[in-house]
């Protein structure tokens, strides 16, 4: 769970108005396109029978009389072949079909707590913590969360072995189609488009918009063809079939039902239903669950936040429906990709734990947890939140960068004090390099070898790094892709990982635990490059060089190119700050003022950063129910937004200078 002074030549400019909308006019011409294959383009032709999985579709559709092209269709959806080892989904899927016993999960699963940020992170008023969220109750699961079990009875396979043979649940989904072919009074045609109705079935939604959008995902996969290798090594081919022609009208056959998305803020490409946040007062002058505003005339939004809920669906609609609670924009469920607005774009949600961040952001909550590994996330929800993302990017101007499109862990502490309790979902198991293809932006070298710049992009699922504490403090998370790279102290692994002087003001080590942040570079977050040595390359990062394995034949980075700042002639170093106030004097009566706090961090001279944006200092005074007293305060000294860390910070202006581009 900004006006602005005129630029100094050898400061970072603003960024041009004209240029970012190049950039986002280009996004929202693909707004109505499929998204991009996350893998090579499969071309017609004989199917590939080369792997046991392959076979083991190509039986399944044999035995079950529906078409191979369905079936690989939906499973590349759902789980996009991969098996997970048997692990569940975190709705409670199991296998490449994503047959659900969300029962069997919730009993295996480990609690999770949602940590203890203050997630308004302002403190003009009292804190605003969340809670450890409460887990459902096994006996009211609905049926979109116990597929499985209807499998077994289908196919008379016991329901251990639909967990766990990958063979035996390819065969269960195939039932389950079949099965929902007939319910619809439809033949076992072997038309693709004949199955639209089935396939919009199988999604499990329980209205019509998210069942259409998840089958017309299913046939944009079959036109386009799809291949890739899954987790467990298989190569896998889904022919592209440019000619498949859904017969839509099936969907009315449902009987769904029909979401209300009369106030929702979505694009027409996703499935959003309104479900409000509360704004309600209570108690002694307290009220909640969000803040009133007029975005973007009050303030521009320029950031997207990528959540995860730490809490299953049904729990995280609860809590957000709670005037005592936090709040976010939007919440994104797993299962198919659904989605719920709750806040309105021009209101400020509490969801970031910075109120910088806050009031110029917007929140999106994905359906998960990030201690658990193989809790994955479905290409459904991945596919919707990148057409949501898309569209608001586009709405704001916001550029599709990861210093503007940032996980709650990159978001920095307000203060030093706040450092220790920032969230650090979603995490080294999300697929950033997936989720900027399916964006439109893939992260491609843009440099040649010895560029001053590396983007951060190891190979997802070929690059498992240790990790510990996914289920008992110290203890080894199992083997999984990852997107982060950790960064040590000098150029080989047996070297200390980097410090993190906020997070252990104490000087202890870093360590490999899943939500330690203090030496970790996620993939897309550019650096400065520092030294290069043989298959190492070391970064600027929190005030020290920070050295990662980046081998030519496997890097874990590419070369790019980025604006980069150093502290100014005369400065030996320069003070880091969590978020770009505005300074004393801009204040005006009856608004206190808000403390210019620094870090414990600095950037010294002859360091170098990759720059984001460079905006005047600006603070929302917004304490109180009644919005008359609310005021937008901006100064006239300017900041500089930088990676700095494993989080992006703020530097003044006029304390650093440009150095390349």
């Amino acid at each position: 769970m900004q006006g602005s002074a005129p630029a100094r030549p050898d400061l970072p400019r603003p960024r041009l108005r004209h240029a970012r909308a190049v950039g986002a006019a280009a996004a929202v011409g693909a707004l109505l396109l499929p998204l991009m294959s996350s893998g090579p383009a499969a071309t017609a032709g004989p199917a590939a029978s080369t792997t046991a999985l392959q076979r083991a579709f190509d039986r399944a559709a044999e035995e079950y009389g529906v078409p191979g092209s369905v079936l690989l269709g939906v499973s590349y959806l759902q789980s996009r072949w991969d098996g997970h080892g048997g692990a569940a989904s975190v709705t409670g899927g199991y296998g490449p079909m994503h047959l659900t016993d969300a029962r069997t999960a919730l009993a295996e699963a480990p609690h999770h707590s949602h940590g203890a940020e203050d997630a308004r992170g302002d403190s003009a008023r009292p804190a605003r913590t969340v809670t450890d969220a409460a887990l459902p109750d096994p006996a009211r699961l609905p049926a979109r969360l116990r597929t499985l079990e209807r499998a077994a009875g289908l196919t008379g396979i016991p329901a251990g072995e639909l967990r766990e043979s990958v063979a035996a649940n390819v065969r269960g989904g195939a039932a389950l189609l079949a099965d929902a072919q007939r319910r619809l009074g439809l033949p076992l045609s072997e038309d693709p488009g004949d199955w639209y109705g089935a396939v919009a079935r199988f999604s499990g939604a329980d209205d019509t918009a998210t069942a259409t959008v998840y089958a017309d995902d299913v046939f944009d996969v079959i036109r386009s063809g799809e291949a890739r290798t899954t987790d467990d090594g298989q190569r896998m081919v889904l022919a592209a079939d440019p000619g498949a022609a859904p017969d839509r009208t099936q969907a009315a056959a449902l009987g769904l039902r029909t979401a209300d998305a009369s106030r929702t803020q979505c694009p027409p490409t996703v499935a959003c239903e309104w479900i409000p946040a509360p704004y309600e007062e209570f108690g002694e002058g307290d009220y909640g669950n969000h803040d009133k505003g007029d975005r973007p005339r009050s303030q521009s939004v320029e950031y997207i936040v990528v959540h995860d809920t730490e809490a299953t669906w049904d729990t995280t609609l609860q809590l957000v429906q709670n005037p005592e609670y936090v709040s976010w924009q939007y919440s994104l469920r797993s299962s198919d990709g659904h989605i719920a607005q709750h806040v309105p774009l021009k209101d400020v949600a509490w969801h970031a734990g910075n109120w910088y961040v806050n009031s110029k952001s917007v929140g999106l909550e994905h359906e998960g947890f990030l201690v658990a590994p193989d809790a994955w996330y479905t290409e459904a929800m991945y596919r919707t939140s990148a057409r949501l993302v898309r569209y608001l990017a586009h709405r704001f101007d916001i550029p599709l960068d990861r210093q503007h499109i940032i996980g709650h862990d990159n978001v920095p502490g307000t203060t030093t004090a706040t450092i220790r309790g920032m969230h650090t979902d979603p995490g080294p198991y999300w697929d950033w390099a997936h989720y900027f293809r399916l964006l439109g932006r893939p992260l491609t070298p843009s440099a040649g070898p010895d560029s001053a710049v590396v983007t951060v992009r190891p190979a997802y699922d070929a690059h498992k790094p240790l990790y510990t504490g996914c289920v008992r403090a110290g203890e080894a998370c199992a083997p999984h892709g990852s997107g982060a790279v950790r960064l040590h102290t000098g150029p080989g692994e047996d070297t200390p990982l980097v410090k993190d002087v906020g997070l252990r003001p104490d000087g202890a080590d870093s360590t490999n635990g899943v939500n330690d942040t203090g030496a970790r570079a996620s993939t897309g977050q550019q650096y400065a490059v520092a030294e290069r040595r043989g298959d190492w390359t070391a970064v600027w990062y929190l005030g020290q060089k920070a050295w990662f394995h980046n081998p030519r034949t496997q890097p874990t980075a590419v070369p790019s190119r980025g604006t980069l700042v150093t502290p100014r002639e005369g400065l030996d170093r320069v003070p880091v700050y969590g978020r770009a106030y505005p300074e004393a004097s801009a204040y005006p009566a009856g608004v206190p003022v808000q403390a210019v706090s620094p870090l414990p961090y600095t950037l010294g001279a002859g360091q170098r950063y990759v720059a984001g944006d460079r905006t005047p200092g600006e603070y929302l005074y917004a304490p109180t129910f009644d919005t008359s007293v609310h005021r937008v305060v901006r100064g006239q000294e300017e900041y500089v937004q930088i990676q700095f860390g494993h989080r992006v910070a703020f530097v003044k202006a006029a304390d650093v200078r440009e150095v390349r581009r």
